[in-house]
């Protein structure tokens, strides 16, 4: 089993997402599948154009020669794709829409019934794949997430892929604080892990474990209150030199 997980955060490995997309993959890897990451951060991925060039002239190929002609038949060949993106403005990063975008030439410019929807057919060896979201967001409440995750559902519906669950973590700043601690947090990261494990040995993750990868680390009193002690700590700082 083949999955490649795009990591869009800007700090990559060193982010909040990563903190709960690492463990995933790594559960993934414990049950046998092949995981490769990549981040956007590293990849020149231009904008879609619009032109459809890939549909009608060089069916297939996209006319803009960048990253994406490596990228495209990775996700092409894998059997799970993990999406990871910090929550931007209630949704995903630019970098991550700008290669959603650009999977057009996967798909055909012809129209079939498929659940009850126009959709397009995919091209070649097409086939319905697993999807995971992975997001992690500075707000402490579990619902800023809701308009990405309906995105996400939708993004699955038009490829044909299965959503799979998503791996949500609120209040994020805070599950790395509580880490270097020790002993407060480690079942949240062990529930990531087993995330991983569950997708690849059954094909899905329960909504118990799920649940406690986003579970309340700390009153929401508590968490604002120290964060803008925090960032007013830094702004004094600055102020000071």
């Amino acid at each position: 089993m083949k999955a490649i997980a795009i990591n869009s955060s800007p700090n990559m490995e060193k982010g909040n997402t990563a903190v709960i997309l690492n463990p995933l993959l790594d559960g993934m890897k414990e049950a046998g599948a092949d995981v490769e990451v990549l981040y956007t951060k590293k990849l020149d991925i231009k904008p879609c154009q619009g032109e459809f060039i890939c549909w009608l002239k060089t069916p297939g190929e996209c006319f803009q020669k960048d990253d994406m002609e490596m990228v495209r038949p990775k996700m092409s060949e894998a059997d799970i794709w993990v999406l990871a993106t910090p929550l931007y403005v209630d949704g995903m990063t630019g970098p991550m829409k700008n290669l959603v975008d650009r999977i057009i030439p996967m798909a055909q410019p012809f129209f079939e019934i498929r659940n009850d929807h126009i959709r397009h057919p995919g091209r070649g060896e097409s086939r319905p794949k697993k999807t995971v979201l992975v997001s992690n967001c500075g707000f402490w409440e579990l619902d800023n997430f809701d308009a990405l995750v309906v995105h996400m559902k939708a993004i699955c519906k038009n490829t044909n892929s299965e959503f799979s669950g998503a791996l949500l973590r609120p209040h994020g700043p805070a599950l790395k604080a509580m880490l270097e601690i020790g002993g407060l947090v480690e079942d949240v990261i062990e529930a990531a892990r087993d995330c991983g494990r569950q997708l690849v040995r059954d094909g899905k993750i329960s909504e118990e474990t799920l649940n406690t990868v986003c579970r309340d680390l700390l009153p929401r009193e508590d968490y604002f209150q120290n964060a803008n002690k925090n960032f007013q700590q830094a702004l004094d700082q600055r102020a000071s030199k």
